[in-house]
């Protein structure tokens, strides 16, 4: 098998290897920075890059902190005073690790997710991005304990930063995805960090009224999330440039919702979605532009000069979508894993779960927008 092909299962082992590795290590660093080793690792892993896992790990692991110590136990009866308390994420993850250790991780899952889905916003919506990517993990390949305990690691974070978001008015509806995250009003100030950035979400009229009528039934749930993500990544080729670190958060956070939702029963597909939706018009709100920034570089020049006369409403998947008719979606990948970014590689795995020519165009801005890790 070669880099340029997925595997799931990992059957190297390297997988396993690094979350024992990475599982030494607390969610966080340098204050509110999330560990983004685990996610970083697995789509590597997933997408045919084991061999270069353990040595961007290396680089990685120099910034990571130690877990913090323990305060007091995360029981049954008390987890309500300890959600929302970073200090007590070490009695999280390990109430976590009891809990999978003691009953099926579906089961746990099930039991949590509706309760940390109102707090999706919490790490800056790394809490379910984190455990998206450990459930995609134990979906498609073996169940072994490293991986088992990623995920009471992802639910641990999440429930310590859990962070629910200001219930907003409905606007207007918007026809679809990607017109309602055009209508997403911005916040006033975005010089600050994204705790202050979503305080001031309770200042807004409210967000665009999306997707509407209530889905009839889970699989319409499930399509509407995938409409989301599609327009999320897409739209990031034409608005990333804003803030080319926090905008991939739009796409990933409803993608980890998606991801989830094979291992939640049907009854939490609908209240997943509209989390999803308030996650991608929260990080959209906080740190998008005021306005779109056509792709015309990937275009030949006839057809950059034509993309330059567009209206920016015009510019997004039509001109995207010529401009990548040769790439190859592994092709970006490997750019991608050279590039080392840990949010440009959880992104163009993102933007190949997505798979047209709009979301590589996507994963390729990501990739000139941010800083190479090497």
């Amino acid at each position: 098998m070669t880099d340029t092909q997925r595997n799931p299962t990992d059957t190297s082992g390297t997988l396993d290897e690094a979350l024992e590795r990475i599982h030494l290590s607390g969610p966080e660093r340098g204050g509110w920075l999330s560990n983004h080793a685990p996610m970083a690792i697995e789509a590597l892993v997933r997408h045919g890059h084991a061999r270069v896992a353990h040595r961007w790990l290396d680089t990685y692991r120099p910034k990571l902190e130690d877990m913090p110590g323990s305060v007091a136990p995360v029981t049954a009866l008390n987890w309500q005073e300890a959600l929302g308390d970073i200090s007590r994420v070490a009695d999280w993850t390990a109430f976590f690790e009891r809990e999978t250790a003691d009953r099926p991780w579906r089961t746990v899952l099930a039991e949590w997710w509706p309760r940390l889905l109102p707090g999706i916003a919490a790490g800056a919506t790394h809490g379910v991005i984190r455990v998206g990517h450990a459930v995609r993990t134990l979906l498609e390949g073996e169940e072994t304990a490293p991986r088992v305990r990623e995920l009471a690691h992802a639910l641990g974070y999440w429930a310590a930063r859990h962070q629910p978001l200001p219930a907003l008015a409905r606007l207007e509806p918007a026809p679809d995805a990607a017109a309602a995250l055009d209508r997403v009003p911005l916040i006033a100030d975005q010089a600050g960090g994204i705790r202050s950035r979503f305080e001031q979400l309770t200042g807004l009229t409210g967000f665009p009224d999306w997707p509407g009528r209530a889905p009839a039934g889970p699989e319409a749930a499930r399509a509407a999330i995938e409409e989301l993500v599609r327009a999320a990544t897409h739209r990031y080729a034409t608005h990333g440039h804003a803030d080319p670190i926090m905008l991939v958060h739009a796409a990933t956070a409803p993608n980890a919702v998606l991801r989830t939702l094979p291992a939640l029963p049907g009854t939490l597909w609908t209240p997943s979605l509209h989390a999803a939706w308030a996650a991608s018009a929260a990080v959209t709100s906080a740190y998008g532009p005021r306005e779109a920034q056509p792709v015309t570089e990937h275009l030949p020049t006839t057809q950059a000069a034509q993309a330059a006369q567009a209206t920016p409403a015009a510019h997004a998947a039509p001109v995207a979508q010529a401009a990548s008719a040769a790439q190859h979606p592994q092709e970006v990948f490997e750019r991608a894993a050279a590039h080392g970014d840990d949010h440009t590689i959880k992104f163009a795995d993102t933007a190949l779960d997505v798979g047209d020519a709009a979301a590589l165009v996507a994963a390729g801005r990501a990739i000139e927008l941010n800083t190479p890790a090497w």
